[in-house]
């Protein structure tokens, strides 16, 4: 099996995955149309071990500070699995299972598994971090670039949040939670009943993001895409919300997009 391209096959659904770009999905094409963002650091991006900006690479682990590369400085974004080589666990016409080992500059060793599930109206991805040795903690997300055109028809965007999380000068949450504002958008939500969230192309496509966590960050300052963005905890969590992965307990996590043609 290689690791460069899997392709996955559900009636009108057709969706590549790449294990070794950083084991994003990089395409979803709906009746020939194309739904994600083309090129090497688009598709769609499993975070992982952590999620948007970590505050200057920095985070504790007890009292063990550790400092991670700033590839967006003055801080570190998105983890580190998205710019690895994932190998490929097993595949069939509409299910693949991608992993890949941590390794420096994570200084924890750990698994992440992917499981990338198609049908003809949805996409289901859920992904576990586990370990066998020292816990630590982490966080779990996936960046989708959805094409904000199709077929010349822009994306309107449709949520409903309790809060947003207050953005600082330094685009990090400040802690503070606030009633969420009007885009355009680079910010952190708050959805205590599960993330729900859905992009409409009229007359076209409707697509639904949810998932059963908390938080998702909606970006669309971007001409070309919009990102819907679920995750385990807000940026800098490994900071303010960790959450521990432990050899008796991994983290999980799952998102489902559905569509229907309109």
């Amino acid at each position: 099996m290689s690791n460069d391209e899997i392709t996955l096959t559900a009636g009108v659904a057709e969706l590549t995955v790449t294990p070794a770009g950083g084991g994003r999905v990089s395409g979803l094409r709906v009746d020939g149309v194309q739904l994600l963002r083309q090129g090497d650091h688009y598709g769609c991006f499993p975070m992982v071990p952590w999620c948007g900006r970590t505050r200057e690479g920095r985070f504790l682990n007890g009292g063990v500070e550790h400092r991670m590369p700033l590839n967006a400085p003055p801080h570190a974004i998105h983890g580190t699995a998205r710019d690895g080589a994932w190998s490929v666990a097993r595949v069939s016409a509409d299910e693949a299972v991608i992993t890949y080992d941590l390794v420096d500059p994570w200084p924890y060793t750990g698994r992440v598994t992917q499981a990338v599930a198609l049908t003809p109206d949805s996409l289901t991805l859920t992904m576990s971090v586990e370990t066998y040795d020292s816990s630590f903690p982490a966080q779990i997300g996936w960046h989708p670039w959805f094409n904000r055109t199709l077929d010349g028809t822009d994306a309107d965007l449709a949520f409903d949040a309790a809060w947003q999380e207050e953005r600082g000068d330094d685009h990090l949450p400040t802690g503070h939670r606030i009633d969420p504002k009007s885009g355009p958008w680079d910010d952190c939500f708050g959805m205590p009943d599960g993330v729900d969230v859905t992009l409409t192309w009229p007359g076209l496509l409707e697509l639904k993001v949810t998932s059963p966590e908390q938080w998702v960050v909606i970006y669309d300052e971007q001409e070309a895409a919009v990102c819907v963005e679920p995750q385990t905890g807000p940026p800098n969590g490994l900071n303010t919300l960790p959450r521990l992965v432990t050899p008796l307990e991994p983290l999980e996590a799952t998102t489902t997009w559905s569509w229907r043609r309109l």
